[in-house]
């Protein structure tokens, strides 16, 4: 990679962490950013974290407030935003859901809710994930790479 280009992605990361709110204590935001960038990252891509058992109030944002708060298809029949999703997993869904948005331009989402860890600082959190476009990912392809993320983040 060369060094214009890993600068600009090092921008990239810093954009989506300058404007969410912080990580619980000793998880490291930007690696946290980074590592989901890597694993499923994309202009179309929102994660969102919650306190387990909670409100589903935001407590961490991946992705842009414009991108998090789409309307989608539920997959399920209707339409939510990842916020609707997210209050799901907090009340402890575990979803991996996937279908057409637009037919005709071939685009699809894909949803995610479940618990982060089961043990370190996340223990505690549960998160929604969604991607929507031609290039979307399947749920349970989404939940797959977020899970190795979150490892590597150590989450």
């Amino acid at each position: 990679m060369s060094y214009a280009l890993r600068i600009a992605a090092m921008a990239a990361v810093l954009a989506v962490v300058a404007c969410t709110p912080k990580p619980p204590p000793g998880v490291d935001a930007e690696l946290l950013a980074q590592e989901i960038g890597n694993a499923v990252g994309s202009d179309s891509t929102c994660v969102l974290f919650a306190k387990a058992g909670g409100n589903g109030e935001v407590v961490h944002r991946y992705g842009t407030h414009l991108t998090c708060g789409r309307t989608l298809p539920s997959c399920e029949g209707g339409s939510v935003t990842a916020a609707d999703m997210l209050k799901r997993a907090a009340k402890g869904e575990v979803l991996s859901l996937s279908c057409d948005t637009v037919v005709e331009d071939a685009r699809t989402v894909g949803w995610v809710t479940g618990p982060v860890a089961q043990t370190g600082p996340a223990k505690d959190l549960v998160y929604v994930a969604v991607m929507e476009g031609d290039r979307a990912l399947p749920g349970r392809e989404i939940r797959t790479r977020l899970e190795a993320a979150f490892r590597v983040a150590k989450l």
